[in-house]
């Protein structure tokens, strides 16, 4: 398998395993042929965006037992599809977004500047 890039050009690192993110659910924002979403943005959700997705008709904070989906808190880490993240963008409620970990296919959506001016500042 080809070593999948992140927005900055590194090595694509994982976003989150607990809860299990990415479309494939491994830990990852990879995407493929099967991702219609492009699930490629890594984030820290926020209140203000699960609010706003649910009322988009996405509710990410609603456990789903069936599908093995405990539902997300403020602070969880997702891999949220691009589009989604742009639109939040222009609404004033997008999450923080983490660089390394944010699959370099988000370009094709997002500016690289709108990433970095809402990315999570590490410590």
């Amino acid at each position: 398998m080809i070593e999948a890039k992140n927005v900055i050009g590194g090595n694509l690192e994982a976003c989150c395993t607990s809860p299990m993110t990415g479309f494939y659910r491994d830990g990852f924002c990879r995407t493929g042929g099967q991702d219609f979403g492009s699930h490629v943005v890594c984030a820290e959700v926020t209140v203000e965006f699960l609010e706003f997705t649910k009322l988009r008709g996405n509710d990410l904070s609603t456990p789903v037992p069936d599908f093995n989906f405990p539902g997300l808190k403020p602070g969880d880490r997702w891999c949220l599809c691009a589009s989604r993240w742009q639109e939040a963008l222009e609404a004033g409620v997008a999450p923080p977004v983490i660089l390394s970990a944010t699959h370099a296919r988000a370009l094709e959506v997002v500016s690289l500047d709108e990433l970095r001016k809402n990315a999570v500042v590490s410590s």
